[in-house]
């Protein structure tokens, strides 16, 4: 049910009966998959609305028609426990809390009638940012900063996972619930996703696919110091410490 790469380490990763979760570690955990990790950026639909009449104006004039990807370069994964290290002088650092499409065997040209048929199972992602300033071009300099993307704890079987669509995402810092969304929230369906990118790019069994980000508010700011937790129904929790870069 459960898949992990895990650290040096003889405790116990596991989810008690009662479906809340439980890891016990003397050491931090790796991300479940080393694949490509591709983020889907303005897949939130009150996201999207905040930015209604921006996208109206010079030099847009409309919104994005397709969904806007962007990726998490290898050097911003990391896994349950490890630090998220943010700098002093760049503003503003928001979480990122987003249910992660682990890709199961190599889709090419996907229908969205199947996607489903190409996943492994889910995940849990904080795709850590800088504020952004722009969803036409997601900055790289924003989103691809040294442990911007922690991922896990674990892999959960798509068969537990029986609607993708409608799972709660909430989000703790310092064990204070900050955010709430769902992922019926999204623009594009999981299976939309899967299937736009999957039109133009192979995707390859362990890749990721961050399904979306809710807006980043005041409230998903994270500090050093700080503890942050995401939570997804069904998939499982991540936490990681914030600390100074």
């Amino acid at each position: 049910m459960f898949h992990y790469r895990q650290k040096e380490s003889n405790d116990v990763v596991s989810k008690t009966a009662d479906a809340s979760y439980e890891i016990r570690l003397d050491d931090t955990m790796l991300p479940p998959t080393s694949g490509s990790v591709i983020g889907v950026a303005l897949n939130n639909k009150a996201l999207a609305k905040s930015l209604e009449q921006v996208f109206n104006e010079k030099p847009h004039v409309q919104p994005p028609k397709t969904p806007v990807l962007h990726i998490k370069t290898d050097n911003t994964h990391i896994g349950y426990a490890n630090s998220i290290k943010v700098p002093s002088d760049k503003g503003a650092i928001y979480a990122g809390p987003s249910l992660g499409i682990v890709i199961g065997k190599k889709a090419t040209r996907v229908d969205a009638s199947n996607a489903l048929d190409f996943v492994a199972g889910f995940t849990v992602v904080n795709e850590v940012s800088l504020a952004e300033t722009s969803f036409y071009r997601p900055a790289v300099k924003a989103k691809c900063r040294d442990t911007f993307c922690p991922i896990g704890p674990w892999t959960v079987d798509k068969e537990t996972v029986r609607k993708p669509n409608n799972l709660s995402i909430k989000t703790f810092v310092n064990d204070a619930l900050v955010h709430e969304t769902n992922t019926d929230q999204l623009i594009y369906s999981v299976e939309e996703v899967i299937s736009y990118i999957s039109s133009f790019m192979t995707l390859e069994a362990g890749d990721i696919i961050i399904a979306g980000t809710p807006e980043r508010t005041p409230d998903l700011e994270i500090k050093p110091g700080d503890s942050v937790m995401i939570d997804i129904e069904g998939v499982g929790r991540l936490v990681n410490p914030v600390e100074q870069e």
